[in-house]
């Protein structure tokens, strides 16, 4: 069993210098190779197929994109939406939107860890930048008001569902 290369993709050196897989002849179908380790540069795919594409501009909307979608994850993880209060645990409404807050916040947590498995440096500093700036913002002590009453030692499991 070959194990050299990923299963359907054809070994690098059977890629044409043109990138299609055919020879070159009528179609040209360009195919990305899916990198299996962290590489640097702004020509990869996240998410969506051929986004961002080779445009550096792309890419920096890829990552701006990645760092918000990471700052909102923790900030739906520390919203007082998922918390509720002890008076509205026999409500159901409010029931219902703490279970659609947190299947959002899961959501977009696994949006945010596929887009670190396009193996791209960038994307995954970007992805670890929001996290920590969305920590900061909503989930750490740091813009907390001290009169607050609510538990302030402790911190929540991480955003990441998985």
């Amino acid at each position: 069993m070959d194990h050299d290369h990923m299963h359907g993709m054809p070994p690098p050196s059977s890629m044409m210098n043109n990138g299609s897989m055919n020879g070159g002849g009528g179609q040209h179908h360009m195919k990305m190779m899916m990198h299996m380790t962290f590489f640097w540069g702004k020509n990869t795919e996240v998410l969506f197929s051929g986004w961002p594409g080779t445009s550096s501009g792309m890419y920096a909307l890829c990552l701006i994109f990645v760092f918000f979608l990471a700052v909102l994850t923790e900030w739906l993880a520390h919203s007082s939406i998922l918390r509720g209060s002890t008076g509205d645990s026999a409500n159901r409404a409010a029931g219902l939107i703490q279970t659609a807050v947190y299947t959002l916040r899961t959501g977009l947590a696994y949006l945010v860890m596929l887009a670190v498995m396009s193996f791209n440096a960038g994307v995954f500093l970007v992805a670890l930048a929001g996290h920590a700036v969305g920590f900061m913002l909503f989930g750490s002590q740091t813009f907390r008001n001290t009169s607050d009453d609510r538990k302030t030692n402790y911190v929540p499991p991480s955003g990441c569902a998985c």
